[in-house]
């Protein structure tokens, strides 16, 4: 079984082209690729399929197995999957995912793809909400970008002990399904810093969709403009967020290695 292994500043997903087919229990497999230690090692795993409604379909599963809705870093990666391995020559792509259509603007630099611009969506913000872990009390406001999201502000995002406390936030009850959580602090009115910890496949290096979430909650609150750059451990993602409340998410795409695992 052949395939692909990119990331979008850090954040790594391994690929598998399904258009012709998938293998069995792609759970499983997920589990099994994405282990650092005994697999290929990755935030997870994605597939490309065909789609009824849009150019592509796809599929993504995080390192523990559960299928996730929208990854914004990587579906930047797909389009650069798609387009580099010749199995679409468009630069303007509708991917169908479990989160709705999005669509996105390939750029390229001597013929390949080095970055993407996806339309995603409409952030649902809601109110914040108080809660106390490990006896800090933090402020949270939750926000769907077509799967949930935690966004806490902090002076000090380097710092935090996310082996601890990542997890309880994830499975804070008030979000049934689990949730992922960004820490961040705001540099600036165009410059925020952050650290995510991702439902099912722990801390992670970037988040596009955890980019969007920062961007549009604190931007609600008054604390950032509408365009601003989010600078995570594995790198920058850039979020504008259109007059219609849409948020365009712009960041690289990079190829890591091609290879074969058995089936």
């Amino acid at each position: 079984m052949k395939f692909s292994k990119l990331h979008g500043c850090g954040n790594d997903y391994i690929f598998l082209n399904c258009l012709e087919g998938a293998p069995g229990d792609l759970p499983g497999l997920a589990r099994r690729l994405s282990d650092r230690h005994f697999g290929v090692g990755a935030d997870g795993l994605i597939c490309a399929f065909l789609s009824a409604t849009a150019d592509f379909k796809m599929v993504m599963f995080n390192a523990d197995g559960s299928e996730g809705a929208m990854c914004g870093n990587g579906i930047r990666c797909l389009g650069k999957f798609l387009y580099d391995g010749g199995l679409t020559d468009k630069t303007g792509l509708a991917i169908e995912t479990r989160a709705g259509e999005r669509r996105m603007n390939l750029w390229l630099e001597e013929g390949r793809v080095v970055s993407a611009t996806v339309d995603m969506g409409e952030p649902k913000v809601g109110l914040p909400i108080q809660s106390a872990v490990k006896g800090i009390n933090y402020t949270s406001i939750p926000v769907s970008m077509g799967n949930p999201h935690s966004v806490v502000q902090v002076e000090r995002p380097e710092e935090l002990d996310l082996e601890t406390i990542g997890p309880v936030f994830e499975h804070w009850s008030y979000f049934p399904d689990r949730t992922n959580t960004e820490f961040v602090r705001v540099d600036d009115p165009a410059h925020l810093s952050a650290r995510v910890w991702e439902r099912g496949s722990g801390e992670t290096l970037a988040c596009g969709t955890g980019a969007c979430a920062a961007v549009a909650a604190l931007h609600r609150a008054g604390k950032c403009g509408r365009d601003a750059a989010v600078r995570l451990p594995g790198g920058e993602l850039r979020v504008t967020l259109a007059d219609d409340g849409r948020a365009l998410l712009t960041g690289p795409a990079a190829e890591v290695f091609r290879g074969e695992v058995d089936g």
